[in-house]
């Protein structure tokens, strides 16, 4: 089979951890099934780039061409006004990228579907591209294309549109496949496919302590993980501090909120008790997942958060908010607790795991049983189905 893997989230040289669950799950269904895929991957043009964030002008240095992984991957570029722009997103997605497609086609790449990822504005742009192409299309939904952009009229109606013309939909969890079902999808055109988690990168030290002291890690430390933006939460983790007693936070990431961030760790004189670590690769964050004694994730919204499993198969129980696919994620003890999403509640998990620690050989064998094979299994069979 070959397929054309369409999504705007995809790692790139320039923003190397942008979408890297994508190219996770992408990888492993290669290795998995001996598929072969090429991937499109639009990045926004601005025609005011002067007056866009520096988030945004990072995309001007993105190649139009790069191979990741043997991937071979294309970076056409779409107009996009950012805050404005947004209901004509989808189409200026797909005009952009159907010349790309069109010469893969003429070289002989007759790719048998187009997966994409992300309903909006990536799905919709896909249901585009087939049905000018006459390919099938399968859309997976990941989160904020359902648990935020659906609350705005134009989008959801063209979110529907997508799913109703798909030839098959994938959701990374159950709560997610509940919106589809409530806008009138057909439940039986849904499958719940949870990502995975890679237990030969992510595993328990050999020597913690010894891991810790590499690391300058001593007495009790928690981990947040993410972009620096507020829908992760980590001010909110910062402000449990308060209610903690004799515990450092560590904060992996990089964000528009950084020196927001930095100045309440100061007012607060927490200077001593929080450190930002910037980006950090995978293989180091292994390394600060399994040194940590608890992760903490405050986020607001989720579909399947990876960083959960990534910390529990190095050994590392977690505190989460009580959010979409959340709950199917952290569903034992030895996994850890599901709190609200405020200091008080964050600080109250974090006690509650700490004085009933959960033995780490526990945590790594629950972690064991989200392996990538049952849904690259799926997927295969998603597809098949499709073509």
């Amino acid at each position: 089979m070959r397929t054309l893997t369409y999504t705007s989230l995809y790692p790139n040289c320039i923003m190397p951890s942008r979408g890297v669950f994508v190219e996770n799950r992408l990888r492993h269904l290669i290795d998995y099934t001996g598929i072969e895929t090429r991937v499109v991957a639009p990045v926004p043009w601005f025609p005011f780039s002067k007056y866009s964030g520096a988030e945004y002008r990072q995309f001007g240095d993105v190649p139009l061409n790069e191979i990741r992984h043997n991937i071979p991957i294309m970076h056409p570029r779409y107009t996009h006004i950012p805050k404005i722009g947004m209901t004509l997103q989808p189409l200026s997605m797909a005009l952009a990228s159907l010349p790309i497609l069109k010469n893969i086609l003429r070289e002989g790449y007759d790719f048998d579907l187009i997966d994409a990822h992300y309903f909006y504005p990536d799905g919709v742009a896909a249901s585009l591209l087939g049905k000018w192409l006459g390919k099938p299309v399968v859309i997976t939904a990941r989160g904020t294309d359902l648990n935020l952009i659906p609350k705005y009229r134009i989008p959801k109606r063209l979110i529907k549109y997508a799913a109703d013309r798909a030839n098959g939909v994938i959701t990374v969890c159950q709560a997610l496949k509940n919106v589809l079902t409530e806008m009138g999808i057909e439940d039986e055109k849904i499958t719940v496919l949870r990502n995975g988690v890679d237990l030969e990168i992510f595993r328990p030290p050999d020597d913690r302590m010894e891991l810790r002291k590499k690391l300058g890690i001593d007495g009790t430390a928690i981990l947040s993980v993410g972009y620096l933006i507020e829908r992760k939460g980590h001010h909110i983790i910062i402000d449990a501090l308060k209610y903690l007693q004799d515990v450092r936070l560590f904060i992996a990431g990089d964000g528009a909120e950084k020196e927001k961030l930095q100045k309440q760790v100061i007012e607060n004189g927490l200077q001593q008790k929080v450190t930002f670590l910037g980006n950090v690769p995978h293989d180091m964050l292994r390394q600060y997942y399994g040194a940590a004694d608890l992760l903490v994730l405050a986020s607001s919204r989720e579909g399947w958060a990876n960083v959960l499993l990534e910390s529990m198969a190095c050994g590392t129980p977690v505190v989460a908010t009580n959010i979409w696919g959340t709950p199917e994620v952290v569903a034992c003890r030895e996994a850890g607790v599901l709190v609200e999403r405020n200091p008080e509640a964050i600080a109250s998990g974090i006690n509650k795991i700490l004085t009933q620690y959960p033995d780490r050989k526990l945590t790594r064998k629950y972690a064991e049983k989200f392996s990538w094979d049952e849904t690259s299994e799926g997927q295969w069979k998603v597809f098949s189905y499709a073509t």
